[in-house]
């Protein structure tokens, strides 16, 4: 089969000619990856160090376990959450255009960089799920992005992807605009384990996708009806966080 190689370099040469690969951001054509340079070098990547609980971005390292004063004061209920971006007006473009304008061609990068982001996690989780829409909001937007990014995540880890698994079982309000004390109030009791679906749950170790994570509310309304069935332990992963700065 060595015949084989040059004849698939062929072939990716002439589709490369005839469709070739456009930066993401800019739509620039480039030679390889999801964005251009300038793009990529617009991206602002979350690395260490980070809260060892949300994940949230630290001025200056404060120890592997260090946690912030935000889950000290309120603990959530996951155990760890990670981002792989701070959401700035190129990460939200990105993520918008594949939640609202069908541009599900950025689901490959994306997995990448959630795969980045959640790291030696995956390792150990049993199971894939994702945060979940009401069917009414599936109903007109016609697929859950997160849903769409759990189910290739799982497939890449040859992981079980359970993208069912919760039930937003009422149309919250949208979160915009909301403090994390309203978010809480409008998220309280929305979220369940589809009926059924207990044993599934019970004394795993599952992984919440969702796109971004603002104030955490949202998947911890999800991680605490994951332990209210005897989830063992909850991690989160998303593309991005909201990161408010302090002065």
């Amino acid at each position: 089969m060595a015949w084989f190689a040059p004849l698939r370099w062929t072939g990716k040469r002439l589709l490369d000619t005839i469709l070739p690969l456009r930066c993401l951001g800019c739509g620039e054509i480039v030679e390889s990856g999801a964005l251009c340079t300038v793009c990529w070098s617009s991206l602002d990547q979350i690395s260490a160090p980070v809260c060892a609980s949300c994940g949230l971005p630290f001025g200056h390292d404060e120890g592997p376990e260090s946690i912030c004063g935000g889950c000290l004061a309120n603990p959530p209920a996951f155990n760890r959450a990670r981002a792989a971006l701070r959401y700035n007006d190129l990460a939200a473009r990105l993520i918008v255009g594949f939640k609202h304008s069908d541009k599900l061609h950025h689901q490959d990068a994306f997995v990448r960089w959630l795969k980045r982001a959640a790291g030696p996690a995956l390792q150990e989780i049993d199971l894939i799920c994702c945060v979940p829409l009401h069917r009414r909001r599936l109903w007109h937007r016609r697929y859950n992005q997160s849903a769409l990014l759990a189910n290739a995540l799982a497939l890449r880890l040859g992981k079980p992807a359970m993208p069912e698994l919760l039930v937003r079982r009422r149309a919250t309000p949208p979160q915009a605009g909301l403090n994390r004390r309203q978010r809480i109030e409008n998220l309280r009791g929305a979220m369940i384990i589809r009926p059924g679906r207990e044993d599934d749950v019970r004394d795993r170790r599952i992984l919440v996708v969702d796109d971004v994570l603002t104030t955490g509310a949202t998947v911890d309304a999800c991680a605490k009806a994951l332990k209210k069935a005897g989830a063992a332990h909850i991690d989160v992963v998303t593309l991005a966080r909201v990161v408010r700065e302090t002065t």
